[in-house]
């Protein structure tokens, strides 16, 4: 056998031995052995890879560079290969093998390592409130009260304005919202909804207080998922004590400020007023001294909002988003989802009804999730919740639930995991985003706890083939093959500005994306808070993804895309 025979052998009995871990045992006697020389750098959090990714993820647990020094020693040597030059040369080409294995991790250390620090810097530029920060507005009477702009299954919602701070005006383009529709006749300007945000900046939400009591603590304690998105100022604090009309309360789990999460800036009980179009919308839910056959209480809790022209059911029901604009959308509500279930909280409630939208200077729609009544928000965050009776509350959409929830049956020891269905709702409410039917309400037909994959609907042939792909992978039934919200933005991400990065990247290695990512950096430093052409959505979604860097949720991502990348080659060669 010549020496070139013998080194190709070699590789391929490295690589064997490798696969089925039999050299394990060696990795942790040669780390062991030369921990002072050759310490590996701290380990970077992987996520369990999809059955599709390469099987090289299990390298990353080995001390390789231990092993590759063992290798290389005389007792070992001498130990293996004996005096024969065959021997040896298979033995150097093992070696050899070990060495490549090293180089890569290596590298992926510096990846790694150039991360964390673009994402140490972009999250030290934290996201600044729309509104102007005020002091006063613990009180009702602070409030001027306009028309109901809104009306849900437990609570009403009315523009407002501040007593004590008079709006100014203001240049922005959204307090008449124009939507432009391209027809064949030419371009016709047709306008959504002309609510007056100049003169009622604010809204206020006002619950229905059925059974909670009238006392400030029991309100704010029936109905503190509401406070989810509350602010540091919300609730009035005396003494370092939250108090609410003079009564103390429990302080809620809060979420951070994020642009594509609602913020709530004021939240108080009082007196339930006779608002406009109370008798006619809501009667029953008055208290009796405004209705005498209401079945409300005399007290509830008010919250205050920026008020936004629409949601985002009222604007998909005049006009359907263009590619880009649409692609962005979908990343908003993963972004959106991804930070809240990085801080332990599930919506549990997710449609286009509790999606608000505004436009940015650019005309480029932002995504505003809303409505926290619903959700799973446990001081564990573990995104949990146990399911041993029917009585369990396992969330508000039942169309819109995902397999797992849907599907669950209570007993003793059975747990609902959540840190997937919020993603997964997103994936259907895309199908609405780009002129579809969802599939999971009446028209269509299909039920989350029984549909196949194979049924859902075609996107149309408009839609980016990774959106599409990013869609399908959300939709899948078993959570453990269907992406995060945070590696579904990732691939919406790298496929709307990191193409280029990926045309000759594999999902092993990382280094070219390692660079790419520092000229993102740079570019979206430069830029600041808008893009060139006034795009501030598109600045705040890069910031986002920057902020939130992780590796392996990167290496996930490109292993998906690249998936469906091949997959797609295959279908046109077999074609």
């Amino acid at each position: 056998m010549s020496v070139k025979h013998a080194i190709s052998r070699g590789l391929e009995l490295g690589r064997s031995v490798f696969q089925v871990g039999l050299l394990k045992s060696g990795g942790r006697v040669a780390a062991k052995l030369r921990a002072d020389r050759f310490r590996v750098g701290p380990s970077v959090r992987t996520v369990q890879p999809q059955a599709f990714l390469p099987s090289r993820y299990r390298y990353y647990r080995t001390s390789l560079r231990g092993l590759a020094a063992q290798l290389q020693s005389a007792g070992f040597r001498r130990r293996f290969t004996g005096g024969s030059p065959r021997n040896r040369a298979v033995f150097l080409a093992f070696g050899l093998g070990v060495g490549l294995i090293e180089q890569q991790l290596e590298d992926d250390r510096q990846s790694a390592a150039t991360c964390q620090e673009i994402q140490a810097v972009f999250r030290k530029k934290r996201f600044q409130s729309p509104l102007k920060p005020f002091t006063s507005g613990y009180k009702l009477e602070d409030y001027i009260i306009g028309n109901q702009i809104g009306k849900g299954s437990n609570a009403a919602v009315y523009e407002a304005a501040a007593q004590f701070a008079p709006p100014k005006e203001s240049d922005r383009k959204c307090s008449l919202v124009q939507l432009k529709e391209d027809e064949e006749e030419g371009e016709k300007a047709r306008s959504l909804t002309c609510c007056s945000l100049r003169n009622f900046p604010m809204a206020i939400k006002m619950m229905w207080n059925f059974g909670a009591g009238s006392s400030s603590e029991a309100i704010l304690k029936s109905m503190s998922q509401e406070l989810v998105p509350a602010g540091p100022l919300a609730l009035k604090q005396e003494k370092e004590h939250i108090t609410l009309n003079g009564e103390f309360g429990v302080l809620p789990k809060r979420v951070s400020a994020h642009p594509n999460v609602i913020r709530v800036y004021r939240a108080f009980t009082a007196d339930v007023p006779l608002l406009p179009g109370a008798q006619e919308e809501y009667p029953d839910v008055l208290p009796a001294r405004l209705n005498p056959d209401g079945l409300g209480n005399n007290r509830t809790l008010f919250l205050v909002m920026k008020n936004y022209p629409c949601t985002l059911r009222q604007y998909l029901e005049v006009s359907t988003p263009g590619r880009r604009h649409g692609s962005l959308m979908v990343l908003q509500l993963l972004e959106g989802v991804d930070h809240l279930c990085r801080q332990g909280v599930a919506h549990r409630d997710l449609k286009s009804d509790n999606v608000l939208l505004e436009f940015d200077s650019d005309g480029c729609p932002r995504l505003v999730i809303t409505d926290f009544g619903c959700c799973l928000a446990q001081s564990d965050s573990s995104l949990q919740l146990p399911f041993n009776s029917m009585w369990v509350n396992r969330g508000g959409n039942v169309s819109l639930m995902a397999p797992e929830v849907a599907t669950a049956v209570p007993g003793s020891g059975v747990v609902i995991d959540y840190s997937k269905a919020d993603a997964w709702a997103v994936g259907a409410i895309s199908y609405e985003i780009f002129g579809q039917r969802n599939p999971f309400y009446r028209a269509v037909g299909l039920e989350s706890r029984s549909y196949q994959e194979k049924q859902l609907p075609a996107l149309p042939s408009t839609v980016p083939a990774d959106v599409q792909l990013v869609i399908r992978l959300l939709l899948r039934r078993n959570p453990s093959k269907r992406p995060s919200a945070r590696v579904a933005a990732d691939m919406l991400h790298l496929s709307l500005w990191g193409r280029k990065a990926l045309a000759n990247q594999d999902s092993a290695g990382m280094r070219k994306l390692a660079d790419w990512l520092l000229c993102q950096s740079a570019v979206v430093l430069l830029k600041g808070c808008d893009g060139p052409s006034g795009n501030r959505v598109e600045a705040e979604l890069q910031r986002s993804f920057l902020a939130n860097l992780d590796l392996e949720d990167l290496r996930t991502a490109v292993g998906f895309l690249l998936y469906g990348r091949e997959q797609r080659q295959a279908c046109i060669l077999s074609a």
